[in-house]
Protein backbone atom coordinates (compact mmCIF):
# COMPACT_ATOMS: atom_id res chain seq x y z
CA UNK A 1 0.00 0.00 0.00
CA UNK A 2 1.30 3.32 -0.88
CA UNK A 3 2.81 5.65 2.20
CA UNK A 4 -0.11 8.68 1.58
CA UNK A 5 -3.33 5.76 1.63
CA UNK A 6 -1.45 4.06 4.70
CA UNK A 7 -0.97 7.48 6.44
CA UNK A 8 -5.07 8.23 5.48
CA UNK A 9 -6.12 4.75 6.44
CA UNK A 10 -4.51 5.56 9.67
CA UNK A 11 -5.39 9.30 10.76
CA UNK A 12 -8.99 8.11 10.03
CA UNK A 13 -8.58 4.87 12.26
CA UNK A 14 -7.49 7.88 14.92
CA UNK A 15 -10.61 10.01 14.37
CA UNK A 16 -13.03 6.69 14.36
CA UNK A 17 -11.00 5.85 17.73
CA UNK A 18 -11.32 9.63 19.33
CA UNK A 19 -15.31 9.76 17.75
CA UNK A 20 -16.15 6.13 19.84
CA UNK A 21 -13.90 7.34 23.42
CA UNK A 22 -16.37 10.57 23.09
CA UNK A 23 -19.50 9.11 22.39
CA UNK A 24 -18.69 6.58 25.56
CA UNK A 25 -17.20 9.29 27.80
CA UNK A 26 -19.78 12.50 27.08
CA UNK A 27 -18.27 14.64 29.94
CA UNK A 28 -14.39 14.02 28.33
CA UNK A 29 -15.18 17.01 26.45
CA UNK A 30 -16.10 19.20 29.35
CA UNK A 31 -13.32 18.13 31.47
CA UNK A 32 -10.41 18.49 28.97
CA UNK A 33 -11.66 21.89 28.28
CA UNK A 34 -11.91 22.89 32.03
CA UNK A 35 -8.72 21.11 32.59
CA UNK A 36 -6.92 23.58 30.63
CA UNK A 37 -8.94 26.40 31.37
CA UNK A 38 -7.99 26.05 34.72
CA UNK A 39 -4.66 25.50 34.38
CA UNK A 40 -4.33 28.83 32.77
CA UNK A 41 -6.64 30.39 35.20
CA UNK A 42 -3.96 28.73 37.79
CA UNK A 43 -0.93 30.12 36.09
CA UNK A 44 -2.27 34.02 36.19
CA UNK A 45 -3.94 34.13 39.11
CA UNK A 46 -1.77 32.05 41.39
CA UNK A 47 1.01 33.91 40.22
CA UNK A 48 -0.84 37.61 40.67
CA UNK A 49 -1.75 36.20 44.29
CA UNK A 50 1.87 35.68 44.81
CA UNK A 51 3.02 38.85 44.25
CA UNK A 52 0.94 40.09 45.80
CA UNK A 53 0.56 38.63 49.29
CA UNK A 54 4.60 39.34 48.86
CA UNK A 55 4.33 42.76 48.36
CA UNK A 56 2.01 42.93 51.38
CA UNK A 57 4.15 41.11 53.95
CA UNK A 58 7.13 42.91 52.65
CA UNK A 59 5.03 46.88 53.23
CA UNK A 60 3.53 46.02 56.44
CA UNK A 61 7.32 45.17 58.06
CA UNK A 62 8.03 48.46 56.29
CA UNK A 63 4.89 50.55 58.28
CA UNK A 64 5.84 48.44 61.64
CA UNK A 65 9.16 49.78 61.68
CA UNK A 66 8.72 52.98 59.92
CA UNK A 67 5.63 53.88 61.91
CA UNK A 68 6.06 57.96 60.76
CA UNK A 69 4.68 57.02 57.15
CA UNK A 70 1.62 57.20 58.81
CA UNK A 71 1.41 60.49 58.99
CA UNK A 72 0.58 60.38 55.30
CA UNK A 73 -2.96 58.54 55.34
CA UNK A 74 -4.76 61.17 55.26
CA UNK A 75 -3.21 62.44 52.09
CA UNK A 76 -2.89 58.95 50.69
CA UNK A 77 -6.32 58.17 50.51
CA UNK A 78 -6.89 61.53 48.50
CA UNK A 79 -4.67 60.32 45.56
CA UNK A 80 -6.27 57.07 45.57
CA UNK A 81 -10.11 59.18 45.79
CA UNK A 82 -8.89 60.66 42.91
CA UNK A 83 -7.21 58.07 40.88
CA UNK A 84 -10.88 56.33 41.31
CA UNK A 85 -12.54 59.38 40.97
CA UNK A 86 -10.95 60.31 37.38
CA UNK A 87 -10.18 56.16 36.15
CA UNK A 88 -11.55 53.94 38.03
CA UNK A 89 -15.38 54.86 38.15
CA UNK A 90 -16.42 51.43 35.89
CA UNK A 91 -13.96 49.07 38.64
CA UNK A 92 -15.15 51.48 41.57
CA UNK A 93 -18.47 48.07 42.24
CA UNK A 94 -14.98 45.91 43.59
CA UNK A 95 -16.54 42.45 44.42
CA UNK A 96 -19.75 43.43 44.05
CA UNK A 97 -19.20 44.38 40.06
CA UNK A 98 -17.65 40.87 40.41
CA UNK A 99 -21.33 39.15 41.30
CA UNK A 100 -23.28 41.72 39.15
CA UNK A 101 -21.21 40.29 35.70
CA UNK A 102 -21.85 36.89 37.52
CA UNK A 103 -25.23 37.47 37.56
CA UNK A 104 -26.09 39.49 34.78
CA UNK A 105 -22.70 39.47 32.34
CA UNK A 106 -22.29 42.37 30.10
CA UNK A 107 -19.09 44.27 29.40
CA UNK A 108 -15.90 42.67 30.31
CA UNK A 109 -14.69 43.77 33.37
CA UNK A 110 -12.04 46.76 32.72
CA UNK A 111 -8.44 44.62 32.86
CA UNK A 112 -7.08 48.33 35.25
CA UNK A 113 -9.44 47.19 37.67
CA UNK A 114 -6.53 44.83 38.53
CA UNK A 115 -3.45 47.42 39.16
CA UNK A 116 -5.73 49.97 40.66
CA UNK A 117 -7.49 47.56 43.09
CA UNK A 118 -3.42 46.21 43.66
CA UNK A 119 -1.90 49.85 43.95
CA UNK A 120 -4.60 50.83 46.49
CA UNK A 121 -4.46 47.97 48.78
CA UNK A 122 -0.50 47.98 48.78
CA UNK A 123 -1.00 52.23 49.29
CA UNK A 124 -3.55 51.74 51.66
CA UNK A 125 -1.46 48.72 54.06
CA UNK A 126 1.76 50.91 53.87
CA UNK A 127 0.04 53.86 55.56
CA UNK A 128 -1.65 52.24 58.14
CA UNK A 129 -5.00 51.43 57.09
CA UNK A 130 -7.50 49.22 58.36
CA UNK A 131 -8.17 46.67 55.57
CA UNK A 132 -7.83 43.14 54.04
CA UNK A 133 -7.01 41.37 50.89
CA UNK A 134 -9.35 39.29 49.86
CA UNK A 135 -10.95 41.40 48.13
CA UNK A 136 -7.85 42.71 46.03
CA UNK A 137 -7.11 39.18 45.28
CA UNK A 138 -11.20 38.62 43.60
CA UNK A 139 -10.85 41.38 41.85
CA UNK A 140 -7.94 40.98 40.60
CA UNK A 141 -8.53 37.43 39.46
CA UNK A 142 -12.11 38.25 38.04
CA UNK A 143 -10.30 41.44 36.28
CA UNK A 144 -7.30 39.15 34.58
CA UNK A 145 -9.57 36.56 33.87
CA UNK A 146 -12.24 38.06 31.73
CA UNK A 147 -9.66 39.36 29.59
CA UNK A 148 -9.69 36.22 28.28
CA UNK A 149 -13.63 35.92 27.48
CA UNK A 150 -13.59 37.11 24.14
CA UNK A 151 -10.39 35.34 23.10
CA UNK A 152 -11.78 31.97 23.98
CA UNK A 153 -15.33 32.85 22.54
CA UNK A 154 -17.03 31.64 25.80
CA UNK A 155 -20.40 32.11 25.67
CA UNK A 156 -22.56 33.89 28.49
CA UNK A 157 -23.08 30.30 30.76
CA UNK A 158 -19.43 29.80 29.95
CA UNK A 159 -18.55 33.24 31.27
CA UNK A 160 -20.21 32.88 34.29
CA UNK A 161 -18.50 29.43 35.21
CA UNK A 162 -15.18 31.27 34.04
CA UNK A 163 -15.74 34.12 36.63
CA UNK A 164 -16.95 31.52 39.05
CA UNK A 165 -13.56 30.00 38.70
CA UNK A 166 -11.57 32.90 39.30
CA UNK A 167 -13.24 33.96 42.40
CA UNK A 168 -12.25 30.36 43.92
CA UNK A 169 -8.85 30.82 42.42
CA UNK A 170 -8.09 34.04 43.55
CA UNK A 171 -9.51 32.59 47.71
CA UNK A 172 -8.04 29.65 47.47
CA UNK A 173 -4.59 30.66 46.39
CA UNK A 174 -4.36 33.82 48.56
CA UNK A 175 -5.47 32.15 51.82
CA UNK A 176 -3.98 28.54 51.00
CA UNK A 177 -7.22 27.23 51.62
CA UNK A 178 -8.08 25.69 47.34
CA UNK A 179 -11.32 24.04 48.91
CA UNK A 180 -12.84 26.85 50.82
CA UNK A 181 -12.20 28.69 47.98
CA UNK A 182 -14.18 26.56 45.54
CA UNK A 183 -16.82 26.06 47.90
CA UNK A 184 -16.87 30.02 48.56
CA UNK A 185 -16.82 31.01 44.73
CA UNK A 186 -20.50 28.77 44.47
CA UNK A 187 -21.62 29.76 47.24
CA UNK A 188 -21.25 33.66 47.48
CA UNK A 189 -22.88 34.55 44.59
CA UNK A 190 -26.34 33.08 44.98
CA UNK A 191 -26.61 32.65 48.62
CA UNK A 192 -28.92 29.09 49.28
CA UNK A 193 -28.23 27.37 45.76
CA UNK A 194 -25.19 26.02 44.42
CA UNK A 195 -24.29 26.14 40.55
CA UNK A 196 -23.39 22.10 40.02
CA UNK A 197 -21.82 23.01 36.38
CA UNK A 198 -19.33 25.45 38.01
CA UNK A 199 -18.45 22.72 40.23
CA UNK A 200 -15.32 21.16 38.25
CA UNK A 201 -13.64 24.58 37.17
CA UNK A 202 -13.97 26.05 41.01
CA UNK A 203 -11.71 23.13 42.48
CA UNK A 204 -9.76 22.86 39.42
CA UNK A 205 -8.92 26.35 39.19
CA UNK A 206 -8.84 26.67 43.34
CA UNK A 207 -6.25 23.84 43.02
CA UNK A 208 -4.19 24.93 40.59
CA UNK A 209 -3.98 28.67 41.86
CA UNK A 210 -2.66 27.07 44.62
CA UNK A 211 -0.26 25.22 44.00
CA UNK A 212 1.31 28.21 41.85
CA UNK A 213 1.18 30.24 44.48
CA UNK A 214 3.30 27.92 46.84
CA UNK A 215 5.73 27.07 43.90
CA UNK A 216 6.46 30.82 44.43
CA UNK A 217 7.04 29.79 47.80
CA UNK A 218 4.45 32.51 49.53
CA UNK A 219 4.03 31.94 53.31
CA UNK A 220 0.61 31.54 54.83
CA UNK A 221 0.14 31.99 58.61
CA UNK A 222 -0.16 28.77 60.47
CA UNK A 223 -2.99 28.72 63.56
CA UNK A 224 -3.33 25.92 65.83
CA UNK A 225 -6.24 25.18 68.26
CA UNK A 226 -4.56 22.91 71.27
CA UNK A 227 -7.46 21.23 72.49
CA UNK A 228 -11.01 20.08 70.94
CA UNK A 229 -13.42 18.81 74.06
CA UNK A 230 -15.43 15.54 73.30
CA UNK A 231 -19.10 16.13 71.89
CA UNK A 232 -21.20 16.38 74.43
CA UNK A 233 -24.90 18.35 74.96
CA UNK A 234 -23.49 21.29 77.12
CA UNK A 235 -20.46 21.56 74.61
CA UNK A 236 -23.36 21.72 72.00
CA UNK A 237 -25.07 24.46 73.74
CA UNK A 238 -21.86 26.69 74.02
CA UNK A 239 -21.59 26.19 70.82
CA UNK A 240 -24.82 27.27 69.72
CA UNK A 241 -24.32 30.66 71.96
CA UNK A 242 -21.09 31.57 70.62
CA UNK A 243 -22.86 31.21 67.18
CA UNK A 244 -25.37 33.53 68.02
CA UNK A 245 -22.92 36.08 69.46
CA UNK A 246 -20.95 35.83 65.76
CA UNK A 247 -23.93 35.58 63.83
CA UNK A 248 -25.13 39.53 65.65
CA UNK A 249 -21.43 40.79 65.72
CA UNK A 250 -21.80 39.95 61.30
CA UNK A 251 -25.05 41.29 61.21
CA UNK A 252 -23.79 44.41 63.12
CA UNK A 253 -20.40 44.74 60.60
CA UNK A 254 -22.19 44.52 57.69
CA UNK A 255 -25.27 47.21 58.78
CA UNK A 256 -22.78 49.63 59.79
CA UNK A 257 -20.32 49.02 56.68
CA UNK A 258 -23.32 49.98 54.72
CA UNK A 259 -24.66 53.02 56.94
CA UNK A 260 -21.15 54.21 57.58
CA UNK A 261 -20.75 54.31 53.40
CA UNK A 262 -23.92 56.31 52.78
CA UNK A 263 -22.85 58.81 55.65
CA UNK A 264 -19.49 59.72 53.92
CA UNK A 265 -21.55 59.80 50.44
CA UNK A 266 -24.22 61.93 51.85
CA UNK A 267 -21.93 64.50 53.99
CA UNK A 268 -19.42 64.75 51.64
CA UNK A 269 -20.66 64.86 48.22
CA UNK A 270 -16.83 65.60 46.52
CA UNK A 271 -15.54 61.56 46.54
CA UNK A 272 -11.62 62.00 46.62
CA UNK A 273 -12.05 63.75 49.56
CA UNK A 274 -13.92 61.14 51.44
CA UNK A 275 -10.77 58.98 52.07
CA UNK A 276 -8.83 62.11 53.08
CA UNK A 277 -11.06 62.47 55.65
CA UNK A 278 -12.08 59.09 56.80
CA UNK A 279 -7.69 58.58 56.92
CA UNK A 280 -7.92 61.60 59.85
CA UNK A 281 -10.42 59.94 61.51
CA UNK A 282 -8.35 56.35 61.52
CA UNK A 283 -5.33 58.22 62.38
CA UNK A 284 -6.58 60.36 65.09
CA UNK A 285 -7.82 56.92 66.72
CA UNK A 286 -4.53 55.14 66.48
CA UNK A 287 -2.74 58.10 67.97
CA UNK A 288 -5.07 58.29 70.69
CA UNK A 289 -5.29 54.29 71.15
CA UNK A 290 -1.04 54.42 71.02
CA UNK A 291 -0.93 50.87 69.46
CA UNK A 292 -0.79 49.79 65.77
CA UNK A 293 -2.47 46.08 67.33
CA UNK A 294 -5.62 47.05 65.06
CA UNK A 295 -4.49 48.55 61.69
CA UNK A 296 -3.55 46.59 58.75
CA UNK A 297 -3.87 43.00 58.44
CA UNK A 298 -3.67 42.43 62.40
CA UNK A 299 -2.04 38.55 61.82
CA UNK A 300 -0.02 38.60 64.61
CA UNK A 301 -2.71 39.63 67.31
CA UNK A 302 -5.12 37.06 65.29
CA UNK A 303 -2.05 34.29 66.32
CA UNK A 304 -2.19 35.27 69.95
CA UNK A 305 -6.05 35.14 70.09
CA UNK A 306 -5.20 31.14 70.23
CA UNK A 307 -2.76 31.37 72.88
CA UNK A 308 -3.73 33.55 75.93
CA UNK A 309 -6.31 36.03 76.52
CA UNK A 310 -6.59 39.66 74.97
CA UNK A 311 -8.48 42.56 75.92
CA UNK A 312 -12.54 41.95 75.73
CA UNK A 313 -12.50 45.15 73.43
CA UNK A 314 -10.05 44.29 70.36
CA UNK A 315 -12.95 43.55 68.08
CA UNK A 316 -14.81 46.06 68.75
CA UNK A 317 -12.14 48.48 67.83
CA UNK A 318 -10.77 46.35 65.14
CA UNK A 319 -14.29 46.76 63.61
CA UNK A 320 -14.67 50.62 63.89
CA UNK A 321 -10.91 51.15 62.25
CA UNK A 322 -12.19 48.45 58.97
CA UNK A 323 -15.47 49.92 59.36
CA UNK A 324 -14.01 53.63 58.51
CA UNK A 325 -10.87 52.38 56.56
CA UNK A 326 -13.66 50.54 53.56
CA UNK A 327 -16.46 53.10 54.30
CA UNK A 328 -13.99 56.01 53.44
CA UNK A 329 -13.37 54.83 50.12
CA UNK A 330 -9.84 53.04 50.82
CA UNK A 331 -8.70 49.99 49.46
CA UNK A 332 -8.69 46.37 50.14
CA UNK A 333 -11.02 43.46 51.57
CA UNK A 334 -13.14 42.56 54.51
CA UNK A 335 -12.01 38.92 55.36
CA UNK A 336 -9.00 39.32 57.32
CA UNK A 337 -10.41 42.20 59.26
CA UNK A 338 -13.39 39.46 60.06
CA UNK A 339 -10.96 36.83 61.05
CA UNK A 340 -9.70 39.07 63.10
CA UNK A 341 -12.98 40.30 64.32
CA UNK A 342 -14.28 36.82 65.17
CA UNK A 343 -10.79 35.56 66.49
CA UNK A 344 -10.71 38.24 69.19
CA UNK A 345 -14.09 38.22 69.87
CA UNK A 346 -14.38 34.49 70.37
CA UNK A 347 -11.09 35.02 72.53
CA UNK A 348 -13.33 37.37 74.66
CA UNK A 349 -15.99 34.82 74.77
CA UNK A 350 -13.95 32.51 76.58
CA UNK A 351 -14.33 34.66 79.32
CA UNK A 352 -17.72 33.60 79.82
CA UNK A 353 -18.00 30.08 78.03
CA UNK A 354 -16.32 27.05 79.13
CA UNK A 355 -14.83 25.87 76.00
CA UNK A 356 -11.02 26.08 75.17
CA UNK A 357 -9.73 29.37 74.01
CA UNK A 358 -8.28 28.09 70.99
CA UNK A 359 -11.55 26.39 69.73
CA UNK A 360 -13.85 29.27 70.44
CA UNK A 361 -11.43 31.52 68.21
CA UNK A 362 -10.94 29.72 65.56
CA UNK A 363 -15.03 29.35 65.78
CA UNK A 364 -15.09 32.80 65.70
CA UNK A 365 -12.42 33.15 63.37
CA UNK A 366 -14.42 31.98 60.65
CA UNK A 367 -17.94 32.05 61.71
CA UNK A 368 -17.99 36.11 61.52
CA UNK A 369 -16.96 35.54 58.05
CA UNK A 370 -19.80 32.93 57.41
CA UNK A 371 -22.20 35.25 58.90
CA UNK A 372 -21.19 38.44 56.97
CA UNK A 373 -21.08 36.77 53.75
CA UNK A 374 -23.69 34.14 54.00
CA UNK A 375 -21.20 31.31 53.06
CA UNK A 376 -21.42 28.56 56.00
CA UNK A 377 -19.95 25.62 53.93
CA UNK A 378 -16.64 27.19 52.19
CA UNK A 379 -16.08 28.58 56.23
CA UNK A 380 -16.87 25.10 58.02
CA UNK A 381 -14.07 23.50 55.19
CA UNK A 382 -11.68 26.43 55.75
CA UNK A 383 -11.83 26.01 59.42
CA UNK A 384 -10.83 22.40 58.83
CA UNK A 385 -8.31 23.06 56.31
CA UNK A 386 -6.71 25.59 58.68
CA UNK A 387 -7.14 24.25 62.21
CA UNK A 388 -7.29 20.55 61.32
CA UNK A 389 -10.53 18.44 61.26
CA UNK A 390 -11.21 17.61 64.52
CA UNK A 391 -12.86 21.07 65.05
CA UNK A 392 -15.47 20.58 62.32
CA UNK A 393 -18.51 19.57 64.31
CA UNK A 394 -18.06 23.13 66.77
CA UNK A 395 -16.87 24.95 63.70
CA UNK A 396 -19.77 23.67 61.80
CA UNK A 397 -22.60 25.10 64.40
CA UNK A 398 -20.74 28.32 64.87
CA UNK A 399 -21.42 29.10 61.04
CA UNK A 400 -24.62 27.90 60.61
CA UNK A 401 -26.03 29.43 63.79
CA UNK A 402 -24.11 33.38 62.53
CA UNK A 403 -25.25 32.34 59.32
CA UNK A 404 -29.16 32.39 60.21
CA UNK A 405 -28.73 34.86 62.89
CA UNK A 406 -27.37 37.52 60.64
CA UNK A 407 -30.44 37.60 58.98
CA UNK A 408 -31.13 39.86 55.64
CA UNK A 409 -27.55 41.04 55.83
CA UNK A 410 -24.31 40.62 53.55
CA UNK A 411 -21.03 42.54 53.32
CA UNK A 412 -21.70 42.54 49.59
CA UNK A 413 -24.59 44.35 47.92
CA UNK A 414 -24.90 42.25 44.82
CA UNK A 415 -24.98 39.47 45.93
CA UNK A 416 -28.22 37.43 45.37
CA UNK A 417 -30.77 35.02 47.15
CA UNK A 418 -31.31 32.02 45.83
CA UNK A 419 -33.14 30.44 48.90
CA UNK A 420 -34.16 31.66 51.83
CA UNK A 421 -32.69 31.33 55.01
CA UNK A 422 -36.18 29.72 56.74
CA UNK A 423 -39.97 29.92 55.61
CA UNK A 424 -40.21 33.51 56.86
CA UNK A 425 -38.06 35.04 54.58
CA UNK A 426 -38.96 33.18 51.65
CA UNK A 427 -40.30 36.53 49.94
CA UNK A 428 -36.36 37.34 49.65
CA UNK A 429 -35.97 34.62 46.94
CA UNK A 430 -34.45 36.43 44.04
CA UNK A 431 -33.59 39.58 45.68
CA UNK A 432 -30.56 41.43 46.07
CA UNK A 433 -29.59 42.30 49.47
CA UNK A 434 -30.22 45.92 48.66
CA UNK A 435 -33.72 45.30 47.30
CA UNK A 436 -34.59 44.10 51.12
Amino acid sequence: MPLQKRQHSSSRQVRIYVFAFFRRYPAAPYILKWTLLSILMGVCVGTASAGFLLTLDWITQYRETHLWIMAGLPIIGFIIGICYYYRGKEVEGGNNLLLETIHEPKAIIPFRMAPMVYLGTILTHLFGGSAGREGTALQMAGAIADQFSKPFKLNTSDRQVWLIAAIAAGFGSVFGTPLAGAVFALEVFLVGKLRYNALFPAFASAIAADLVAKLWQVPHTHYHIDFVPEISALNILYAVFAGLAFGLCAAAFSQLMHRSGHLFKTYITHPPLRPFVGGLIVLAIVCLLGTTKHIGLGIPTIVQSFEHPLPSYDFALKMALTILTLSAGFKGGEVTPLFFIGATLGNALAYFLPLPLGLLAGMGFVAVFAGATNTPLACTLMAMELFGSTCGIYVAIACVVAYLFSGRNSIYNKQMIGAAKHPRQSSDEGKRWTDL
